[in-house]
């Protein structure tokens, strides 16, 4: 995980608007594990907290993704130039003993994974994965050999058929399925030469399985990350260039925002390596550890509905405009995520090993700084629990260090005040090269389901507290 060290850019003088760092209300140290003796570090290599685990790859997992409608069902990509997918479902009941994270080396045997499907044709690195929404329909991988290749689901989504593939840039670097109810079965990709494209996919339609909705070339540097609005109308992408685009690809087709690193308001050194969409507003991350939150123009329909609210012409006037500019984090923000209503967090994981947390309803004021986090690794993903309404205050992260957290961000209440729930072990990590690259928890959120560094990908009870 590369780290983008450059001194902050600082805003002008006359951005009275833009929140600085300074305006935080609170930060808070993690009162973490003190360092081991070299005697202890035998045992904590050992320990493994995981129910289940898939072990057919041969080289580290990049990408994993969550059927939406099955979500025992996991598929994966790796350096190995294949993908996979497996049943992570787990039988009722517990699997490890209550004594098992306190003593380790008090192990049950663990149940190791079959592969439901391999999926080969790659001829590079499969670096990006995504079941299509609604129903997961289709499977699609992407890799570091610029294939787009799409599968078809039988009902029971356990067994895939390939039908057609892409090969339009050099090097796929993400794809993200569409959540928008009425353009079903639709995706988007950003490439290495900072294009991004959106295909819809449709089996049926021999003659152009794979269709070209929109291509779009304004990024002039690779395109790094891409998000969708959560009602799939709106497409965010930010580039290596420092430059964010809002794309509205059902409707002009055009961008409905463009900042770029002209405008030195908005300028971050090293580019933009992350990205997240509420409903109303986009935050990009970039390589100096700065946040910038800008506001999306809202839809007919919202538009509506935000008339006979109090504040419509505020929510509308900001489309486009840069709400804040945050820095309480050292190096490159590497995942943002928001929560789902009623809560109005933004939180934002980075390399600097910290995770900070933001109050979008009250000037973008920072409720709290994990600075130890995941100690001094890298947050790599993060990301709330959705569906539930027990689970809606939490979030979980993954880091470089191979260790899965889970925190409660209404804080105050557990560990110290930070928020700290519940951590399971079980990816070498701690420099060991074997961290933790991505997860799921679709569903009720009481599985994780990591993709490690180390080639294995772990299932690990979480029960919702």
């Amino acid at each position: 995980m590369a780290s983008h060290e450059r001194n902050p850019h600082e805003l002008d003088p006359e951005d009275d608007d833009i929140l600085d760092a300074d305006e935080a209300d609170e930060e808070i140290d993690e009162d973490g594990d003190q360092p081991m003796d070299d005697d202890d570090e035998e045992e904590i290599q050992l320990q493994n907290d995981s129910a289940a685990y898939f072990d057919a790859h041969q080289d580290s997992i990049f990408c994993i993704a969550q059927h939406p409608t099955n979500p025992g069902i996991v598929a994966t990509g790796g350096g190995d130039d294949v993908a996979y997918v497996f049943d992570a479902t787990l039988a009722p009941g517990p699997v490890l003993p209550s004594s098992y994270e306190s003593e380790p080396k008090q192990q049950t045997e663990r149940a190791g994974l079959q592969a439901l499907e391999k999926l080969e044709g790659h001829k590079d690195s499969v670096n990006a994965i995504a079941f299509t929404l609604p129903k997961g329909d289709y499977l699609v991988t992407a890799g570091l050999d610029g294939q787009l290749r799409a599968y078809q689901s039988d009902k029971s989504a356990t067994k895939y058929k390939f039908f057609a593939d892409a090969s339009e840039v050099q090097e796929i670097n993400w794809v993200e399925p569409c959540p928008n109810p009425n353009q079903p079965n639709v995706v988007a990709l950003g490439a290495n030469d900072g294009s991004v494209w959106v295909y819809q996919i449709n089996a049926a339609d021999t003659s152009s399985p794979l269709t070209i909705i929109q291509a779009y070339y304004l990024h002039t540097a690779a395109s790094t990350a891409g998000a969708w609005t959560p009602d799939g109308s709106l497409l965010a992408t930010v580039s290596e260039d420092g430059s964010l685009y809002v794309w509205d690809v059902f409707g002009t087709g055009q961008a409905v925002v463009s900042q770029t690193a002209t405008d030195q308001r908005f300028e971050i050194d090293g580019g933009l390596y992350s990205v997240a969409c509420n409903q109303s507003l986009v935050a990009v991350g970039g390589a100096t550890g700065m946040i910038k939150v800008v506001g999306l123009p809202q839809q007919a329909d919202q538009s509506k509905k935000n008339k006979a609210a109090k504040g419509s012409n505020t929510i509308a006037s900001s489309a486009g405009q840069i709400l804040a500019s945050l820095h309480p984090q050292n190096e490159s923000i590497e995942t943002l995520s928001f929560s789902s209503a009623p809560l109005n967090l933004l939180a934002a994981g980075s390399v600097d090993g910290s995770i900070a947390l933001f109050d979008t309803a009250h000037r973008f004021a920072m409720r709290r700084h994990i600075k130890e986090a995941h100690e001094e690794h890298a947050v790599v993903k993060l990301d709330f629990v959705r569906g539930s309404q027990r689970g809606g205050h939490i979030l979980t992260s993954v880091g470089m260090d191979g260790v899965v957290r889970r925190w409660d961000v209404r804080g105050g209440t557990t560990a110290a005040g930070q928020g700290f729930l519940k951590e399971w072990k079980g990816h070498r990590g701690d420099g060991e090269g074997g961290g933790v690259l991505g997860f799921v928890q679709g569903g009720p959120g009481n599985v994780i389901v990591t993709a490690g560094d180390d080639g294995v990908s772990l299932v690990f009870r979480a029960d919702i507290a």
